[in-house]
């Protein structure tokens, strides 16, 4: 993941990484058959890691505008290059050309934060704690916002670092979900 972050899919050699991890490229090439291969489970594991440091986010007890924030925390890169944010990246430019296979992946993995975001706002509506929002609807747009920002974190756009953005989405939230504010979504 840090060599990807580093050099990008492109400049990254099977022979270099092999001397990274002390494997042939041989040996990778047999387990992963190509780099496209290799980005894809890169990602996957990655986002086993997120997965359950997000599960563990939204299960604690707080109310559900506190594990939003940890939610939005999470999904916005730490910065420039970020590698979770590089490999999300180098995913989406070579998907115009992946296999369904590939594409079904990704929707897989994008699901998932999609169905944790829609049952989180859900919670919240359920609770008092947010207006009424269609939570599936509101999730769909909050996390197209998200992915907005957080390309522009991640290649490292001036103006729109991590701090910038993580206020922007906040108050996004204090306008959108403000309990009693505004007509349902």
């Amino acid at each position: 993941m840090e060599m990807i972050a580093e050099r990008g899919l492109e400049k990254l050699t099977m022979a270099a990484l092999g001397r990274e991890v002390g494997m042939s490229s041989g040996h990778l090439l047999y387990y992963f058959r190509s780099k496209d291969e290799l980005l894809l489970q890169t990602l996957e594991w990655s986002e086993r890691g997120l997965g359950a440091e997000r599960g563990r986010l939204l299960t604690r007890t707080a109310p559900a505008r506190e594990r939003l924030d940890a939610y939005v925390g999470l999904y916005v890169p730490d910065g420039h290059r970020d590698p979770h944010w590089t490999l999300w990246l180098e995913v989406w430019n070579r998907s115009k050309n992946a296999a369904d296979d590939a594409r079904d992946r990704q929707v897989a993995i994008e699901g998932a934060w999609h169905r944790d975001l829609a049952a989180l706002v859900a919670e919240g509506v359920s609770r008092g704690e947010f207006r009424a929002v269609d939570a599936d609807r509101f999730a769909t747009r909050l996390r197209a916002l998200l992915d907005g920002f957080s390309i522009h974190v991640a290649i490292g756009l001036r103006g729109t670092g991590r701090a910038q953005v993580l206020a922007h989405v906040r108050e996004f939230l204090d306008e959108s979900l403000a309990a009693g504010g505004g007509p349902p979504d």
